[in-house]
């Protein structure tokens, strides 16, 4: 009986030896949803999104967590990201497909308390079925690659205006 335990133990003290799961961190994170503070989704999301960083800060290379909202319908175009992305639903129905091309056939839907885990340089795209907020963590920095440059919102030409 002490032997499985003492293996766990001994498991344990080596994985945070190593760092590969922080166990007890600088600071606290409690939030309650009313104090989540949301703005605009990054450039390189389409119009339409909320954002909020819930804790870390994702554009560095340690732990994060973000949240994203989104309206029923919204799309997020075939990407990839150099680090392994975590998804939890939070509300809403939300869609993950694996692809270089969007494929509303091959999509999965996840309802609240729903996961997916997309490994590092996995091909995917996703869909709002209904209003939807998703819950995303890792180790960052985050950054998505779209796999069609041309789907990248942050690097489209604004139409000039007609004078």
């Amino acid at each position: 009986m002490r032997t499985p335990l003492a293996a766990v133990a001994a498991s344990l003290a080596v994985t945070a030896a190593l760092g590969a799961q922080p166990v007890i961190t600088a600071a606290s994170v409690l939030l309650r949803d009313s104090e989540v503070k949301w703005g605009d989704a990054p450039p390189n999301l389409e119009k339409g999104a909320s954002f909020a960083v819930i804790s870390g800060d994702p554009s560095t290379g340690g732990p994060y967590v973000i949240r994203l909202k989104m309206p029923a319908g919204y799309k997020v175009a075939p990407h990839w990201h150099p680090t392994a992305e975590n998804i939890t639903v939070i509300s809403g129905t939300f869609a993950l497909g694996m692809g270089e091309k969007f494929d509303a056939a091959a999509l999965k839907e996840l309802g609240p308390g729903g996961y997916g885990l997309m490994p590092a340089e996995m091909r995917h795209f996703a869909m709002a079925k209904t209003a939807v907020v998703v819950q995303v963590h890792g180790t960052g920095p985050f950054a998505l690659t779209y796999v069609n440059p041309a789907d990248d919102p942050s690097k489209r030409v604004a139409p000039v205006p007609a004078k």
